[in-house]
């Protein structure tokens, strides 16, 4: 990882919105995922510090549930952030995409590139985090960080009832597959077209842009990006933490 992120262009804006209200029931009852702790941090906190480490960054909107917007207001207080970026809490929606509709609602005037980064992706470096906002920079109007599958795929149909065995249909071609991470980034004016023009619920915020025909372009992404869904994930997390301080000396 680089010691220097991009800086921001004069005349140039960019934002982060970091949509945070859902309840994340694959880890359990409790909190909702973005707030579970992670090395005593709340993961919420750990992905707001990943998008301001980035220099060209300048306000990251942080969508809360919708009765929890001043719980997740006193929580950002409550932890150092980068002082050079801007924070701002919105409630959000009964779902994601209503939640980043929120989110683009409160951006001011004069931003340019929006990010939309999962809160529970919390360990993304910034290296990832500016070759997004790079490519957008250069004209793409949708941008996503993605990894080459490890596994074979297959393309199954779903079985009536649960746990039965599952026909395979198809097997796609490995090496034209990607596994897609956050954030993606966006030209502002296509996101919110995308967002104005597209009411069928999609799993992320690229898939609108490629229902509006534009060009969708992939930057490679970062195994330390990975999301965290299960458990067990949160304990790769916290290795990754731990092997972060070692290595930065801390």
């Amino acid at each position: 990882m680089s010691d220097v992120s991009l800086p921001a262009p004069s005349g140039s804006r960019t934002a982060a919105v970091i949509p945070a209200a859902g309840r994340g029931v694959r880890l359990g009852p409790g909190a909702p995922k973005a707030l579970r702790a992670l090395n005593g941090t709340p993961m919420l906190i750990h992905a707001a510090r990943a998008m301001a480490a980035s220099r060209a960054v300048s306000l990251v909107v942080v969508v809360a549930p919708p009765d929890g917007a001043a719980e997740v207001k006193s929580l950002l207080d409550a932890h150092a952030l980068p002082d050079r970026t801007d924070f701002l809490v919105v409630p959000g929606g009964e779902s994601r995409q209503e939640s980043v509709r929120c989110g683009l609602d409160a951006l001011p005037p004069g931003i340019d590139i929006v990010l939309v980064h999962d809160a529970a992706r919390p360990l993304v470096p910034v290296d990832t985090v500016d070759a997004v906002i790079e490519a957008v920079r250069d004209g793409a109007p949708a941008v996503v960080p993605a990894l080459p599958l490890a596994d074979t795929v297959k393309e199954v149909e779903p079985a009536a009832v649960a746990g039965e065995p599952e026909p395979v249909t198809a097997t796609p071609v490995r090496a034209r597959l990607r596994a897609v991470q956050t954030p993606q980034g966006f030209d502002r004016a296509t996101l919110v077209r995308a967002h104005e023009s597209v009411g069928d619920e999609v799993t992320d915020d690229a898939s609108m842009v490629e229902r509006l025909g534009l060009r969708v372009v992939v930057v490679p992404g970062h195994e330390e990006a990975f999301k965290v869904t299960r458990p067990l994930d949160l304990v790769l997390a916290e290795a990754v933490l731990a092997r972060r301080r070692l290595n930065d000396g801390f």
